[in-house]
């Protein structure tokens, strides 16, 4: 009989959740930056073996919310963690235990989630520096399994498949064998985009941005794909453009690349940018973006 189960990837904003998703599945799921909060929505990646099949659910990172959309991202997590065979808790192991690990891990236990403890980034402290931090992780919770990881540099994230393949219940399949997530096309391309803003833009720029697919139209060779980026303030507008356009023309030119290589097509990419006032305190707003609930 094989193993098939849903697997939270939990954890505080910029511990490297999306980066582990991506090392896990061997394939670029997840768009990763160096900048906390990437992740706003809870999206699907699925590793399919003989086996075994494992549905990981990368969630937003638990945080003092500022905006509805923060309030709308801490729901997520705790949604998710209430409909999962296991979780994983992945943590920096060059920052101390801070008050949203405690509030994840107190939900994971009153929950009564299997759960395995990832410690993150060990390729950056000390190994002295480890047993300390374990210990101080052993006393909020029992765990699972701990276990050290660089998922940048993919150092013993097998091990870590392997703990969780132990926590997967026997039953058949929920997704075809060859499908890696449950986004859709437009959906990954919008985010192609993000990302590509997220990683040139100033430090507070990203937070309020948002990319939407308009239009897209897919032919035999060439897919014409027309995006807005939104945006809250005006200068936020005049800072992703840049100047004679050479920040926009930078963003499409990367987003570009990485749609023809997704696609497997010629990729027309046209971008507008677009201010909404505060749109991440705005429920109409963020309904349409697709931030329910």
């Amino acid at each position: 009989m094989p193993k098939s189960g849903f697997v939270a990837i939990v954890g505080r904003p910029n511990v490297g959740k999306s980066t582990l998703l991506n090392a896990l599945l061997g394939e670029k799921i997840a768009i990763i930056s160096h900048k906390p909060q990437t992740t706003r929505k809870k999206a699907l990646a699925i590793k399919t073996t003989k086996n075994a099949q494992v549905v990981f659910v990368d969630t937003p990172g638990v945080h003092r919310p500022r905006t509805k959309l923060g309030e709308y991202m801490n729901k997520v997590v705790s949604e998710t963690i209430t409909d999962v065979d296991a979780a994983i808790l992945i943590v920096d192991a060059t920052k101390e235990i801070n008050e949203n690990e405690e509030k994840i891990i107190s939900e994971l236990s009153s929950k009564k989630i299997p759960t395995i403890l990832a410690i993150n980034k060990i390729d950056l402290i000390k190994k002295e520096m480890l047993l300390p931090l374990i210990d101080k992780y052993q006393k909020l919770m029992d765990f699972v399994a701990i276990i050290p990881i660089s998922a940048k540099l993919n150092d013993n994230v097998g091990a870590l498949w392997e703990e969780t393949l132990k926590l997967m219940p026997e039953g058949p399949f929920y997704y075809p064998e060859d499908q890696l997530t449950d986004a859709n096309i437009r959906e990954i391309c919008a985010e192609i985009v993000r990302e590509k803003t997220l990683r040139l833009l100033e430090d507070e720029v990203p937070h309020g941005i948002m990319v939407e697919i308009e239009e897209m139209k897919e032919g035999d060779r060439l897919v014409r794909i027309f995006a807005n980026i939104y945006c809250e303030k005006a200068s936020h507008k005049a800072i992703i453009i840049g100047k004679n356009g050479e920040m926009l023309k930078k963003i499409g030119t990367y987003a570009r690349e990485d749609m023809e290589k997704f696609l497997e097509k010629k990729v027309y990419l046209e971008l507008w940018v677009k201010v909404k006032d505060d749109w991440r305190n705005k429920s109409n707003l963020l309904k349409s973006f697709g931030f329910e609930g």
